[in-house]
């Protein structure tokens, strides 16, 4: 049943956190984080220690395009009710209940799977399992989210969210490390039953998810009316996710020989490799995206797809947003949701790097960034929650954004200083909580943006788009440091936040959100 919380009192506002939907959310959020380094690190040492080359071992990285292509699964979860599940849990609780028990699946197949002597395409099919399965989870839990809590909770409930899927990597991350260790695995001496046992701890570790999917209350903001119920409908929804997804993959990779000679001209025409790369990647990504529009055009056209299926699935949800808002204001709302996290996603990519360059070793960067780190993180969401609920969305939203362009500065200081415990421990403890803040708001502004009537499809395009830019511009943040060096790139980094503060001012100012 949603509940609501008026702002109040600050005893009150901590209060909240002891709402049992707010508490599920941080079990939740374990069952989140537990996949995704499954994936990437932990199973890239497991495969580096079976003496698989580093070559393959970052084929495997593709594993979690899952992750990246979830707005295209998203109508998938939110139109079609499960066989017998859903009639039993309802229709959230059943498909976060699918997605767990799928994860563990996987989990458990890549466990019995030795990449030393077995076929390397079993594990690569485990691992995609994991990827697709993880996704689908994080859609869900999404959407129930958004619909178990009204607006004013939102930030309380992403909070807590966020805290346990910080903890659920920790487990699946730092800790299987630990386990295989322990189990007597290492670089030096192999041991398959040693990773065997680790994930298998780590599929068990997931029935705490299981067990709080099943105590948990189905949401009731639901709207039923739109479910896809025919077969037929079923099987042409899956035939086009899975075409166009294949489409986009083919053209991507296909077109990289071709990007390079781009990438050759234009860094020739501008003198400017970073901005040569950035104008190549969204060259890429834009034929990308035209192969699996041309995909989703051939059905349609060919009569294996029916328009009607199409509409329903992508582009009411899309046409719901702008009608929502107006086409100029929905673009406005666009931009700060692909803006809003570039300050600190573009650093972040080179900042283990930044630290090794200063001198800081291992288990200092483990120690500090790393735990006292994710414990700072923890701390701002939970200020951000707190913060949200007593003053409102959009003044955190503000804040957090201006925090996290200014800490970017303190890492020009740490640059200037060098090697310096205390000024790592000052500069970790600001970035950290800022970032923490700065997410409690932004995830609650994204749940507000949704519509109940599209809640996955919609929630699952914002949390891609959030990153896309982000994520492109920083993997060419080592060609911007070695062309500016860190401190001007740091500088650089911090003035990104700027038209985010715009953005932020402009819509307060001219536009009546509900946050």
């Amino acid at each position: 049943m949603p509940i609501s919380i008026a702002q109040g009192s600050w005893l009150g506002s901590i209060r909240a956190f002891c709402q049992p939907s707010v508490i599920a959310m941080l079990f939740l959020g374990l069952s989140a984080g537990i996949p995704l380094l499954l994936i990437f690190s932990s199973l890239g040492l497991w495969l580096r220690e079976a003496g698989i080359e580093r070559a393959t071992v970052t084929y495997f990285s593709w594993a979690a395009l899952g992750y990246s292509f979830k707005f295209v699964w998203a109508p998938l979860v939110d139109k079609l009710p499960l066989p017998f599940l859903t009639t039993w849990l309802g229709y959230r609780r059943s498909w976060i209940l699918f997605s767990q028990l799928m994860i563990i699946i996987s989990i458990c197949l890549m466990a019995f799977i030795d990449p030393h002597q077995d076929d390397l395409v079993l594990m690569a099919f485990a691992a995609i399992l994991l990827g697709f399965s993880s996704a689908t989870q994080d859609i869900v839990i999404d959407a129930y989210r958004i619909e178990s809590a009204e607006s004013s909770l939102q930030a309380l409930m992403s909070s807590s969210y966020i805290a346990g899927y910080r903890i659920g990597m920790i487990v699946s991350g730092a800790g299987a490390l630990l386990l295989a260790n322990h189990l007597g695995s290492s670089i030096d001496s192999y041991s398959y039953s040693a990773w065997q046992w680790t994930y298998l701890c780590m599929a068990s570790i997931m029935l705490i998810g299981v067990i709080t999917t099943l105590l948990i209350s189905e949401p009731r903001q639901k709207i039923h009316s739109n479910f896809f119920h025919d077969t037929r409908e079923h099987v042409q929804l899956l035939t086009l996710f899975t075409l166009a997804v294949t489409g986009f993959i083919a053209v991507y990779f296909f077109s990289a020989d071709t990007a390079n000679q781009l990438k050759a001209e234009l860094t020739t025409l501008f003198s400017n490799r970073p901005l040569a790369s950035v104008l190549v990647e969204f060259f890429r990504l834009g034929l990308a995206l035209a192969g699996a529009s041309l995909v989703t055009r051939l059905l349609i056209s060919s009569g294996l797809i029916s328009y009607t299926l199409v509409t329903k699935t992508y582009i009411e949800p899309v046409k719901d947003f702008f009608s929502r808002y107006g086409y100029s204001v929905a673009w406005l709302l666009l931009a700060l949701v692909g803006l809003y996290r570039i300050s600190d996603i573009v650093l972040g990519v080179i900042s283990n790097i930044f630290y090794q360059d200063l001198g800081f070793s291992k288990p200092e960067i483990a120690s500090v960034v790393k735990t006292f780190g994710l414990l700072m993180t923890l701390l701002g969401g939970f200020i951000g929650g707190l913060l949200v609920l007593r003053f409102g969305v959009i003044r955190i939203l503000f804040i957090g954004a201006l925090l996290s362009a200014l800490t970017n500065l303190l890492f020009m200081l740490l640059a200037q200083i060098g090697h310096n415990m205390p000024m790592l421990y000052l500069v970790i403890s600001a970035d950290n909580l800022s970032a923490g803040l700065a997410s409690a708001a932004f995830i609650a502004f994204l749940s507000s943006l949704t519509n109940v009537s599209f809640t996955a499809v919609q929630y699952a395009i914002f949390s891609s788009l959030m990153t896309l830019l982000p994520k492109i511009l920083g993997g060419y943040s080592g060609s911007m440091v070695e062309l500016f060096g860190y401190e001007q790139f740091f500088l650089i980094t911090a003035l990104m936040g700027v038209p985010v503060l715009v953005l932020i001012s402009w819509i307060n100012k001219h536009i009546k959100l509900n946050v």
